[in-house]
């Protein structure tokens, strides 16, 4: 089970939340509803700690039910929807100056201007290019 933000105009993942991005804690539930509740650990809490959103369930009787119940009540919370959003932003940010970086190197590292050297003798001088031409 996995939370996750998408970029709205690239359709890319951004960010992904597992299961094992968070500390996970089960305890017996207590309470009424008998000895199964009683004696095994079956309710759940995870915390996910960057954010601090903290999901709870002791209502199934399976541990594994539990656990995906809190996990979707933590990704449910407010503190955890606040810090998906910063953590979304910055991420497309990155991608986003990334990208601006990637198109400036394709325009600036074309043949023409590129111009390669080796040393012979003690001195340099230029090497032709790929395609037999030489360069300028």
């Amino acid at each position: 089970m996995t939370a996750t933000i998408r970029s709205p105009k690239t359709r890319t993942l951004l960010l992904s939340v597992s299961i094992h991005d968070c500390r996970v804690e089960t305890f017996r539930a207590g309470g009424p509803g008998g000895q199964n509740q009683n004696k095994r650990d079956t309710a759940c809490r995870i915390h996910h700690d960057p954010s601090g959103a903290v999901g709870e369930s002791r209502q199934y009787r399976t541990q594994l039910e539990n656990k995906r119940a809190a996990f979707r009540r933590m990704a449910e919370s407010a503190k955890f929807r606040v810090w998906l959003a910063k953590a979304g932003q910055s991420e497309a940010d990155k991608r986003a100056e990334q990208e601006a970086l990637q198109s400036y190197l394709r325009q600036t590292m074309t043949p023409t201007n590129i111009k390669v050297e080796r040393m012979t003798n003690g001195r340099w001088e230029e090497i032709q290019d790929d395609a037999g031409g030489e360069t300028t």
